[in-house]
């Protein structure tokens, strides 16, 4: 096609509408994929991925390197910049191609005036890697590729854990899929996959959960498409487990898109409860419906804002509510590391307010004597554990239940007003848990 472009070239437009305009990546890419060959794609992944993974220390190599600040209509030499430093410090693209590459964007982009810049300084870095690299230790942010005011907050909230949450930040996650138990056992799924030669590991936590030795496309996976498994983080699967659903509940997943954790409840109840899928966001809804159709189960789908229950609840008492509230994800970094370029300290407190707005109204939706599971993919007890301690301070209707995760040195952790799961390498996400009941 005449309008595909050098696969740097993309990836700099993409990574500079995250740095500069402030969109998630996802949707970005989902845009801009159709730039580059097919064969590219998954380069074009792997480069704004990995950029985003490192901004912080290939931002700060990129201003080490220039003599003088760029002017503000170079900021896509700027994110060349950063591409091309990438490759050069991170990746086992070789170098020749990745500097030439690189260099090269700069002509589709209409920049060729700053070739010669950016070939100089990509040479210069090469020339002197080691140096450049080492001098990044000496700084917190660039060592450990998170923002000062997120770094400064595990800090004060887990002294011992803090380094290895970034560490594992950092990092890629592995792929973990949930069994569908409606329709087979786990053990049935890994010697299906055996026998077509997918290697497989059950997971520690979840039930339901299994880790692929290597990502592949989850339609070459031997019975996806007629809803033997789905792509769900071991952490997320706890949800219905906790949650524990019973045939005949009526249950609200609230915030439910894209609605793996509404198809595990159905799949534990073998489709056998009345499930009120409800989410804010229309567009996101639409997923929550094919996820269903996919494996073959009804819900209630409903549009609307959980802390504002009088536009779209009909009044009926919930058994089980399930509360995946939005929050800083934090936990999930690893998945989506562009929230490290987003995430501002204020959004913090302003989750927390939201949070507990949530709370509040669900609480007024549960009978007396059912339970309602609040969950994050935080990490950070401002969302988390002090929410919870507070709600319990101020509604005696609430009783905090203990919850059966198997605890560990280093990733997981009772608050004493909820579980708290850390990122671990080749298994969970970052989550949190507290499961409350009402007073009869």
């Amino acid at each position: 096609m005449s309008t595909q472009l050098n696969c740097r070239a993309v990836a700099a437009l993409a990574l500079l509408d995250v740095a500069d305009k402030q969109k998630s990546l996802t949707p970005v890419l989902a845009k801009l994929t159709d730039k580059v060959t097919t064969n590219d794609k998954g380069l074009l992944q792997h480069l704004c991925y990995g950029t985003c993974r490192h901004y912080f220390s290939l931002n700060a190599l990129s201003k080490m390197l220039l003599q003088k600040p760029l002017a503000e209509d170079a900021r896509l030499v700027q994110a060349l910049m950063w591409v091309g430093l990438y490759q050069l410090a991170y990746s086992d693209i070789s170098e020749h191609a990745a500097i030439n590459e690189t260099v090269e964007a700069c002509g589709q982009l209409k920049l060729d005036k700053f070739k010669g810049l950016l070939n100089a300084v990509l040479r210069r870095f090469q020339r002197e890697k080691t140096d450049l690299l080492d001098g990044l230790k000496k700084s917190d942010v660039t060592h450990f590729e998170h923002p000062k005011w997120l770094i400064k907050q595990l800090k004060k909230s887990w002294p011992d854990h803090w380094q290895a949450i970034c560490q594992q930040g950092n990092l890629q996650a592995p792929m973990c899929l949930r069994v569908n138990t409606h329709s087979q056992s786990r053990e049935k799924l890994l010697s299906t996959f055996s026998e077509a030669d997918i290697s497989a590991t059950m997971g520690e936590l979840s039930l339901t959960s299994v880790y692929l030795e290597k990502p592949q496309d989850v339609f070459e996976l031997p019975g996806f498409s007629e809803g033997s498994c789905s792509v769900q983080d071991e952490a997320a699967q706890m949800a219905a487990q906790l949650l524990a659903p019973k045939k005949g509940d009526r249950i609200l997943d609230a915030c439910s898109a894209p609605g793996g954790k509404t198809c595990h409840i159905l799949e534990a109840v073998q489709g056998e409860a009345h499930v009120v899928a409800m989410d804010a966001d229309a567009k996101r809804l639409e997923r929550v419906r094919e996820n269903l159709q996919r494996l073959k189960f009804t819900a209630d789908t409903q549009v609307g804002e959980a802390q504002h229950p009088e536009t779209w609840w009909d009044g009926e008492l919930f058994d089980r509510i399930l509360l995946d509230v939005p929050c800083s994800a934090t936990g999930v970094i690893r998945r989506h590391p562009d929230i490290k370029m987003l995430r501002q300290k204020e959004d913090i407190d302003n989750l927390a307010i939201l949070q507990r707005e949530i709370l509040d109204q669900a609480w007024t939706m549960l009978k007396p004597g059912g339970t309602l599971l609040y969950a994050t993919c935080s990490i950070l007890p401002t969302e988390n554990s002090l929410n919870i301690e507070a709600f319990l301070k101020d509604e005696n209707s609430a009783v905090l239940q203990d919850l059966n995760i198997k605890e560990g040195s280093k990733n997981s952790f009772n608050t004493g007003f909820g579980w708290q799961l850390f990122p671990n390498k080749e298994a969970h996400d970052g989550f949190f848990y507290a499961l409350l009941k009402k007073h009869l």
